[in-house]
């Protein structure tokens, strides 16, 4: 019995989360790029690259490069579920700057014994089969500045397919805007509401004769075709940056602190209430001109629930360093998933390259 259940496992969370909209679509939240990541994914006011399309479009108006490219790979839980983006943004001169944005979120082999027991009522481990369940995103972005010195604007069109196997499936649309004003050297200022007019996902759900008797004779309802809404999530950042030292010698430092405003009721973060709950998140770079930048932030204040069955407050420590060689940035981070004592924690290597505009014959 509790293989039967452990094969059902994916698909009773996906017809659960079908029923409120707490936490859909999640995986676009994880982020994307080390460097962001290594600061505690605190870079809405911050971001400039091609990175932005995801973190604030608008900041991609700052990415004048004929094209950028942005790459990522990450594991989590020892390696049993796998996160990959990749992103591109073209400049289009003054009208502004084009960005895609590509995300999958994975688990691969997935066993499925719901016909590990024959109909003579044996374990045949010759019935077990694998299948993946993935989440993927589609992003295409645009921002220019405006006329006002130092306010630029974004926004991004998603489109999201989820997929279990051959049982389910689902195709979504979203939408976030974004907003960036630097106001001087120092001090630059972000605002995007992701999923500004709320995502969905239409799922459908193609289950087998024998999978609806399994579902039945374990205790499980059958579940439906239906909609699964992402509410929207404000988030607001404010980023201060000034040299170390005399400007020449190229030392400086730069700290941001985000808020995230989630809509979609109570949350295990610092301020929860009902319908609005607010996760803070800062980090610090220390860079020395383009060439090295040691990076750190803390985010995701939330009580952990202790193995002894106790809780406790705790933070996720992020901790990374970049290097840029010419065209070439290589960035690392080093962070955390889920409660201390659990020990997930995580290397997450991207890259990042600059292309110029082929030279005209």
């Amino acid at each position: 019995m509790k293989q039967l259940l452990g094969g059902l496992f994916i698909l009773t969370t996906v017809w659960v989360q079908g029923q409120a909209p707490k936490y859909s679509n999640e995986f676009l939240h994880l982020g994307v790029g080390a460097s962001a990541m290594a600061t505690g994914n605190a870079v809405v006011a911050s971001s400039n690259d091609v990175t932005s399309a995801y973190w604030n479009p608008a900041g991609l108006s700052q990415a004048k490069e004929w094209l950028q490219v942005s790459a990522m790979h990450s594991e989590y839980f020892a390696g049993i579920a796998k996160y990959d983006y990749v992103g591109l943004s073209h400049s289009l001169g003054a009208k502004g700057t084009l960005g895609f944005t590509f995300l999958r979120f994975g688990v691969d082999d997935i066993p499925n014994t719901t016909q590990l027991i024959d109909n003579d009522g044996r374990i045949n481990y010759d019935n077990i089969t694998t299948f993946s369940a993935g989440d993927y995103a589609f992003m295409g972005s645009f921002a220019r500045s405006l006329k006002i010195p130092g306010l630029s604007v974004g926004g991004t069109v998603k489109v999201i397919h989820r997929r279990v196997g051959d049982f389910a499936k689902s195709w979504g649309f979203g939408l976030d805007a974004g907003l960036r004003y630097e106001r001087n050297e120092h001090w630059r200022f972000g605002f995007v509401a992701r999923d500004a007019t709320s995502t969905f996902n239409a799922w459908i759900f193609n289950l087998s004769q024998d999978m609806q008797q399994v579902f039945l004779a374990t205790g499980n309802d059958l579940p439906s075709n239906g909609l699964e809404l992402s509410l929207p999530r404000l988030v607001l950042g404010a980023a201060f940056s000034h040299p170390i030292g005399p400007k020449e010698k190229g030392f400086s430092m730069m700290t941001e602190m985000d808020v995230d405003i989630t809509t979609d009721g109570r949350r295990n973060v610092l301020l929860s209430a009902n319908p609005f709950s607010i996760d803070p998140h800062w980090g610090i770079m220390l860079g020395y001109k383009d060439l090295v930048k040691v990076r750190a932030g803390v985010s995701s204040i939330q009580q952990y629930q202790t193995f002894a069955g106790g809780k406790e407050w705790g933070i996720q420590p992020n901790l990374g360093v970049g290097i840029g060689i010419k065209a070439l940035n290589i960035d690392y981070a080093f962070t955390r998933l889920g409660a201390a004592d659990a020990g997930y924690y995580t290397h997450i290597f991207s890259l990042k390259f600059n292309l110029a505009a082929p030279m005209k014959k």
